[in-house]
């Protein structure tokens, strides 16, 4: 098919050396990561030093032709805003680049107004972060509220993960009733596997909100490839709130210690419940438009040695 794809939800950082919760996330050796009391292979084991950088995704991108991606932050990475305003520099093309900072401390909007006037176009929210064990943060919030605000004034796009099911899709009516033309990406697939996620999908009924699908072959693991539960639930969406308000994205690199990263969308490819409009739309058209992506490069197929 004659497409540019674009990865909607994918990470870079240098090191992880974090804590959330109390759990400490810290790289190890051999693409392993101490993730929260357990030793967990966090990067495919080829990713020797733990680096997650863009130089080896773009080698990914490249071979499985993956015009452009947009790179989501997670606050079990760390805060990576200096490392990923020099990819946005450097790749201005290949990558938009979402800025984070600590939601979970109240004092956060001076933080958020310098990474604005710094220039990033798009902050990024682990929202289901922000339910924590001794304490809850609304995104309804005085001070998220304001930031809201700033956001829409500028244009700066939110890209957030929800907790499961409908938990905090009342405080996400509330700011897209507020901030109307806020543009919103809703991650995770709105955790399809979990009960009432289809609430967060009919978030995208709102004409500035879109759902993408970064994590769903994570969610459809046990299933495996080729996912065919996953593709039925793209379908389910999109009678929701139709194909074009979906957008495609990988996880990478936590997902690819599954599957290659062509395996992320492929599977769409190859299936007979999509058309070919459908595909186009879901694969870069609708992320091309929402995302306002230029100069997208084109790639050619590069033949396996298998092959």
């Amino acid at each position: 098919m004659n497409i540019k794809i674009i990865d909607a939800h994918a990470h870079l950082w240098l090191k992880q050396d974090t804590e959330v919760n109390g759990g400490k996330i810290k790289t190890l050796d051999g693409g392993k990561s101490l993730f929260m009391g357990e030793v967990r292979q966090m990067v495919p084991p080829f990713m020797i030093d733990g680096r997650n950088t863009a130089e080896v995704f773009l080698s990914n991108m490249d071979y499985a032709q993956v015009s452009a991606a947009v790179i989501t932050q997670e606050f079990i990475d760390g805060i990576q805003n200096d490392y990923l305003w020099e990819v946005q520099q450097k790749y201005p093309t290949r990558f938009l680049c979402c800025g984070m900072v600590d939601f979970r401390k109240s004092g956060y909007y001076e933080h958020a107004e310098k990474i604005i006037t710094q220039g990033f176009q798009a902050i990024k929210i682990p929202a289901q972060r922000l339910i924590m064990p001794d304490k809850r943060v609304f995104m309804t919030s005085d001070e998220m509220m304001k930031l809201f605000k700033l956001m829409e004034k500028h244009d700066i796009l939110l890209s957030i993960d929800l907790a499961d099911g409908a938990q905090q899709v009342g405080e996400m009516n509330e700011i897209i009733a507020e901030f109307p033309n806020l543009r919103i990406a809703i991650g995770h697939f709105a955790m399809v596997t979990r009960p009432n996620w289809q609430e967060q999908v009919k978030l995208a009924r709102n004409k500035n909100v879109m759902i993408e699908s970064g994590g769903i072959t994570w969610l459809f693991n046990d299933e495996f490839y080729p996912f065919k539960g996953a593709v039925w639930a793209i379908k389910e969406a999109s009678s929701l709130v139709g194909i074009e308000k979906l957008m495609w994205g990988s996880d990478y690199p936590r997902t690819i210690t599954a599957i290659t990263y062509r395996m992320s969308y492929d599977f769409i490819l190859k299936s007979n419940l999509l058309s070919e409009e459908e595909k186009i739309s879901f694969l870069g058209l609708n992320a091309e438009r929402f995302y306002r992506l230029k100069n997208l490069i084109e790639l050619p197929y590069i033949k396996n040695m298998s092959e």
